[in-house]
């Protein structure tokens, strides 16, 4: 298992997936992820490299293609919610996912990676990063903050998540059907769904059938600089039902850096992967080619005997 690379680096500066692609072999990457911002033409570009073994897709991060009706700009992972309360919604989420995860079987992909909707409350997480920016993490303010995210989650989240494990029912079937795994990822935003504590549920009533935990260092990184669980737990809690994961780095709490550039010790992950685990590095625009194939060569010390 080699590093992937995800194409949410590029993406936006094609409208040809065979162009996008040619860029991320250049930097010596001969596996991608397939972000979800990517047109269904780039997709099926894609679907010719593969065939023509020019390049392994690792797995696709829901919804890929974009879902028709969705602009590009609007497109995100979780423009229809598996955890709506409206049904209409939720099984517009679950036909696309769908359509994601068959993509997947003819991609010859191992994954797919789901947000799995959210909770409707307020999102406190902005406001507590530029409380954290300013140098308020200990004041009173981002206590209230805080305490006032967890005491609104807490209150409106059942039915929602609910309604994600109804969704998550129907896709694991099918999933397994076409031999693609789930991979239920560490949230960015606290209202999000799963939180925590709702990951170990998902895994439990899903043990053995085709849903795992995809970690992502940034996400979790963030989770404890704003106070809510730290990034330990989350690979001490459920690393041994790990499929993947994304690696990108955090400066302060701006994330998606390459893995190069920031303050996670990546030293600290190894410990929790196999080599079969999928590692994915998932960094942003302006992470610049230099960096991501500096990034690869970190990653490989750090990792060493687990890729």
């Amino acid at each position: 298992m080699s590093f992937s690379l995800s194409t949410s680096w590029n993406a936006f500066r094609y409208v040809d997936g065979k162009q996008m692609v040619f860029e991320i072999e250049a930097l010596g990457f001969k596996e991608i992820e397939l972000s979800f911002n990517l047109l269904p033409s780039m997709v099926e570009d894609i679907a010719g490299l593969v065939k023509d073994k020019r390049i392994k897709v690792s797995s696709l991060h829901n919804y890929c293609p974009i879902p028709g009706g969705i602009e590009r700009k609007s497109a995100l992972p979780d423009c229809y919610s598996l955890a709506s309360l409206d049904e209409t919604e939720r099984a517009k989420a679950v036909a696309f996912t769908k359509k994601t995860i068959e993509t997947a079987a003819r991609l010859n992909a191992r994954a797919v990676v789901l947000h799995s909707g959210r909770v409707e409350i307020p999102d406190f997480t902005r406001q507590l990063i530029n409380l954290y920016a300013a140098d308020k993490k200990n004041s009173p303010e981002f206590s209230r903050l805080r305490g006032e995210a967890i005491r609104q989650r807490d209150k409106a989240s059942a039915p929602f998540f609910s309604s994600a494990l109804k969704s998550l029912e129907e896709l694991v079937s099918y999933a397994d059907k076409l031999g693609i795994f789930l991979g239920i990822e560490t949230r960015f935003y606290y209202r999000e769904t799963p939180a925590f504590e709702e990951i170990g549920i998902i895994l439990k009533k899903f043990k053995g059938a085709g849903i795992f935990y995809w970690h992502d260092t940034g996400h979790a990184e963030i989770m404890e600089r704003l106070g809510f669980n730290k990034h330990k737990d989350y690979l001490d809690a459920y690393g041994q039902d790990m499929l993947g994961i994304h690696l990108h780095n955090v400066s302060g709490c701006s994330d998606h850096q390459a893995p190069g550039n920031g303050e996670i010790d990546f030293n600290k992950i190894e410990p929790y992967l196999k080599p079969e685990t999928i590692k994915v590095i998932e960094a942003h625009h302006p992470a610049t080619a230099d960096e991501l194939i500096e990034s690869r060569k970190i990653l490989e010390k750090a990792f060493h005997g687990k890729i």
